[in-house]
């Protein structure tokens, strides 16, 4: 059978595969990253699994996730990065400014472009960096 979950890529059909393509995987494999840190830290309430998980995918949290990790990044997950915030993009969601919802789609593209990788240990390390600050600025600073 076929594992969809470990999508086995060929290094050139990474590199053809579109930056919008890279943040849409990105989008889901950040949220799922949120969800699990969110549900193994003891948060049960639904509403509130919500609301925290909101709070941190949004375009304007993600912006800031990414001024966390940008120093830490190699030249290549720099270059995911720009194709990723430099992706022609046409709506933004009415809560988040231009700039914001760019760096955003900038780290999606980075997250979809590790997991596509399956460099899972890469992407907990970003992610962790990315909990530590805004945990070190509290929880509702996100």
């Amino acid at each position: 059978m076929k594992d969809y979950f470990h999508p086995d890529l060929t290094p050139d059909q990474l590199l053809s595969m579109s930056s919008l393509a890279l943040a849409h995987m990105g989008d889901g494999v950040y949220e799922i990253l949120v969800r699990g840190w969110l549900c193994s830290g003891g948060l049960e309430v639904n509403a509130n699994l919500h609301r925290e998980t909101v709070q941190r995918v949004r375009a304007s949290a993600q912006a800031d996730a990414l001024d966390v990790i940008t120093p830490l990044l190699t030249e290549e997950e720099l270059g995911v990065v720009r194709r990723g915030r430099n992706a022609n993009i046409h709506m933004i969601p009415k809560g988040a400014t231009r700039g914001e919802y760019r760096k955003a789609t900038g780290l999606e593209a980075l997250f979809g472009w590790l997991y596509l990788r399956q460099e899972t240990d890469r992407m907990n390390t970003l992610f962790d960096a990315i909990i530590t600050a805004q945990e070190g600025r509290g929880r509702d600073a996100t």
